[in-house]
């Protein structure tokens, strides 16, 4: 073989693993483009779920909130109602002794008014 041909083949080997290593870089630098591009696209998905799981992290709050007030309300009703209880307990048994008072007044007086033997024995 000639010198000339082998520098030719030389050359043209030279060439060809110049495209091949040119072929690659491009595909490699197209596949990062790629992936920056599907990456843009998930960050801005995952910015409007973000919205949206913040929305909704927000009612649960006041969800909560509303829950707790609720439950101390019916807490400080429930203490109102054991009061109320217990007042109309006391009333009552104040009502008891007062009306225990008065049969007693009554009986006594019946036992002293001359009248109301007249009444038992006719």
């Amino acid at each position: 073989m000639a010198t000339s041909t082998i520098i030719t083949i030389i050359v043209i080997a030279v060439v060809v693993v110049l495209i091949v290593a040119a072929a690659l870089i491009w595909s490699a630098s197209k596949r990062k483009e790629l992936r920056r591009t599907e990456a843009e696209q998930l960050r801005d998905k995952a910015a409007g779920k973000a919205r949206q799981v913040g929305q909704r992290e927000a009612i649960a709050d006041e969800t909560a909130a509303k829950a707790r007030a609720a439950a101390a309300e019916a807490d400080a009703k429930k203490a109102q109602a054991a009061g109320l209880q217990q007042r109309a307990a006391t009333h009552r048994s104040e009502a008891a002794t007062s009306r225990d008072e008065l049969n007693q007044d009554i009986e006594r007086a019946d036992e002293i008014d001359p009248d109301q033997k007249k009444r038992e024995g006719t």
